[in-house]
């Protein structure tokens, strides 16, 4: 039986975004980022390219974007050239953004946990996924293209 997954990324992305600000609000433990806060809007900007360009292969190849659903195509072009999973890397990005506007270490935590849930919860069910539904040409592109960067 498949195994269905309620909530998804993006879902999670919402989640500790709440979570990051209302750290942020109810434990504002010392500014660490100092005068560089416009970085941040660096890394949100970063992380919504990449996100949206990932996407938009998805669907130029009429393809699935959840996790649990069974892919038709092998994306390997645009931003896969370099992350196995840029989408993630741009949810990371943007949480990482949002702390260094933030400044606080509280907020600081959230880009670790949305790792940490990718890495365990979502990763290990895709890339079984992608093995089962491509192959030899999926393992020959992840022995190319590292997880993250």
């Amino acid at each position: 039986m498949k195994r269905k997954i309620t909530l998804l990324p993006p879902n999670f992305l919402f989640i500790y975004l709440i979570t990051a600000l209302a750290l942020h609000s109810f434990f504002p433990i010392k500014d660490i980022v100092g005068s560089y806060h416009f970085l941040g809007i660096l890394f949100i900007v970063f992380g919504l390219v990449i996100n949206l360009w990932a996407d938009s292969l998805f669907k130029k190849n009429k393809t699935t974007v959840k996790p649990d659903n069974t892919p038709s195509k092998l994306i390997i072009n645009g931003p896969f050239r370099f992350s196995r999973h840029p989408m993630y890397l741009g949810f990371v990005l943007l949480l990482l953004g949002v702390a260094i506007i933030l400044g606080s270490i509280s907020s600081f935590v959230v880009p670790g946990i949305m790792f940490l849930t990718l890495e365990w919860k979502f990763i290990p069910l895709e890339e079984k996924n992608m093995e089962k539904c491509f192959g030899k040409k999926y393992l020959e592109y992840k022995n190319q293209v590292r997880r993250w960067l």
